[in-house]
């Protein structure tokens, strides 16, 4: 399921947010929304997710448009991981099988706990199922709210900063997860970043917002030192090590 924004604005009240945003994101791709503080990053996910109504513009899911689709129907569709999250006391099993919730009529099945084990198993989490949350290390707890978003089995995958506050192993941890599940399960995923290097490592495509507009979007080819630069206000360079990509400030 591909997706599609076309020409999306968003203000609060009488302060515009988002300007004329357009850009795709096809199935098996990963794209980094860059830019600064402030630049409409977190309220684009939110418009993605159907949490905030734009103002103008269509928003596309394959071909159903997400204005017209209700909660339950977008549940299936997207998962969501914000960029902060509430940690009830609950096992990590028990937590996981909550995102099954926009497929469960009555009670769990034997297909939503077999779903639910499977992403246990993807994303090494098995051995943690009957640990309570307040239990878990930083990158543990991340990997569990991303399993709770797979299980929905979405279509489309939306990641807001989801490696803030985590070591360098489990950054590196987390975003193998998501790229590995953009790939295997031929999602389109849409991670808001701050690490350029981690973008550049891990995504394929790379959407950058300067004051809510779309300073330049597309491949790897966007990503020049010029448009850093520009966008952050701070120059740079862009080396390689070992065949690697390395953003380096002045």
């Amino acid at each position: 399921m591909r997706l599609l924004v076309d020409g999306v604005e968003f203000r609060y009240r009488s302060r515009p947010v988002l300007k004329k945003i357009r850009f795709a994101v096809q199935r098996g791709e990963v794209c980094a929304i860059l830019g600064n503080n402030g630049a409409g990053k977190s309220t684009l996910l939110k418009c993605l997710n159907k949490i905030l109504q734009p103002q103008a513009g269509v928003i596309f899911l394959g071909e159903d448009e997400l204005a017209k689709l209700s909660r339950p129907e977008v549940a299936q569709r997207v998962g969501y991981v914000a960029q902060r999250h509430q940690n009830p006391r609950w096992t990590v099993f028990d937590a996981v099988l909550m995102g099954r919730r926009p497929h469960i009529k009555w009670n769990a099945t034997t297909q939503d706990l077999e779903v639910v084990q499977s992403i246990l198993e993807l994303l090494g989490l098995s051995a943690f199922s009957l640990r309570y949350l307040d239990e878990l290390s930083g990158g543990e707890l991340q990997k569990v709210v991303i399993a709770r978003a797979l299980v929905q089995e979405p279509r489309i995958l939306l990641l807001d900063e989801p490696t803030s506050n985590l070591d360098l192993r489990n950054q590196f941890e987390v975003l193998q997860i998501v790229k590995r599940a953009t790939q295997e399960r031929h999602l389109a995923s849409v991670v808001v970043m701050h690490d350029l290097n981690l973008a550049l490592r891990f995504a394929d495509q790379f959407l950058l917002l300067k004051n809510g507009c779309i300073f330049a979007c597309g491949g790897r080819e966007v990503m020049t030192p010029e448009n850093i630069t520009a966008l952050y206000d701070v120059p740079v360079t862009v080396e390689r090590v070992k065949g690697i990509p390395v953003v380096v400030p002045l």
